[in-house]
């Protein structure tokens, strides 16, 4: 089989260690190579980048393997070729396993071109910086939007198990009303028309949103005395 490449390695990458092994063809076309151990901490990855300029290696290949594989693509990326794996697409034959055999046969595969990028990324290669930042910011804030609606079904959830029906008064119960609502529960209040120094109350001329159109909240209020029939403000509600 025909050689695509005549200086390469390959990277078996876990949480604290990165077997790597790096591969090249003498003069005899012979194929020589050696493997080491490093760590996973910037020092370590220097060292790691150190290791492989000394024998001009061209292409680097490495498993997707969770996140772990992230930190040695930042380090290594303006110097070498690289390009990210899906470890199904290289299994090895069933049999003895370990991390040297791991970084062996990636390197060897990649000597002979037999390696394409992850299905995950897209694309022939991982995203440029910029455009990896963004996308990890974008998610970030994709996670937040997610939380933040996983809280409100939960305090939504406690609301109905109380009997409590704010989310009939108010279109959405962590707006302005809504929460000026909660407040007020939480701080037990129940005289619906009684002055406050908030800057809401269940009724009378300082009534919030909620209450000026929907009026009945106020006097629902009034004959409930500020109270859920299974709840009172200040006593703990079971576990929901």
């Amino acid at each position: 089989m025909r050689r695509m490449y005549e200086r390469v390695a390959g990277l078996d990458i876990h949480k604290k260690t990165v077997t790597a092994t790096r591969m090249r063809v003498t003069a005899a076309s012979e194929v020589v190579w050696e493997t080491e151990t490093f760590g996973t901490t910037t020092p370590d990855l220097l060292q790691l980048h150190d290791w492989l300029r000394a024998w001009e290696c061209t292409h680097v290949a490495m498993e997707s393997t969770g996140e772990y594989w992230k930190p040695v693509y930042n380090v290594l990326e303006d110097s070498f070729e690289l390009l990210v794996v899906n470890a199904t697409h290289v299994h090895r034959v069933p049999g003895r396993k370990t991390d040297v055999t791991d970084s062996e046969w990636l390197a060897e595969l990649q000597l002979y071109g037999l390696l394409k990028a992850s299905f995950v990324h897209r694309t022939l290669c991982v995203p440029a910086k910029p455009q990896r930042a963004l996308r990890e910011l974008t998610r970030y804030r994709t996670r937040l939007i997610q939380e933040r609606v996983r809280v409100v079904n939960r305090v939504q959830k406690l609301l109905e198990g109380a009997n409590i029906k704010l989310s009939s008064m108010a279109s959405d119960i962590m707006g302005v009303s809504g929460r000026a609502m909660l407040a007020e529960i939480v701080a037990g209040s129940t005289d619906a028309a009684a002055p406050t120094a908030r800057p809401w109350r269940c009724g009378g001329s300082g009534a919030g949103p909620a209450a000026r159109q929907d009026p009945r909240l106020g006097a629902r209020l009034d004959r409930a005395g500020g109270r859920s029939p299974s709840f009172s403000p200040g006593q703990a509600v079971g576990p929901y």
